[in-house]
């Protein structure tokens, strides 16, 4: 039989399976809303200042997260404050 190559991150759920358990319908319900309300189906373009910018990124990349994602959910946040 052939190995399977996974990527770093299917390699990571593989080896976490037991920290993962099951949800009733409700739950899992619950969660699909909370994704689907997150969905990014707007693009924007804005003009910032570099050294703002470069502010995010150094942020962003202590967070671990693409600082488009940061920034995001920088807007996000105050949007819904």
């Amino acid at each position: 039989m052939r190995k399977i190559k996974l990527t770093k991150e299917e390699q990571w759920i593989e080896d976490h399976l037991d920290e993962f358990v099951p949800v009733n319908k409700e739950k899992y319900a619950e969660i699909v809303q909370a994704i689907e309300a997150r969905k990014k189906d707007a693009v924007l373009n804005i003009r910032v200042n570099s050294y703002d910018l470069e502010y995010l990124k150094q942020k962003a990349k202590k967070l671990g997260i693409k600082y488009q994602t940061f920034i995001s959910e920088i807007l996000h946040k105050v949007a819904h404050a």
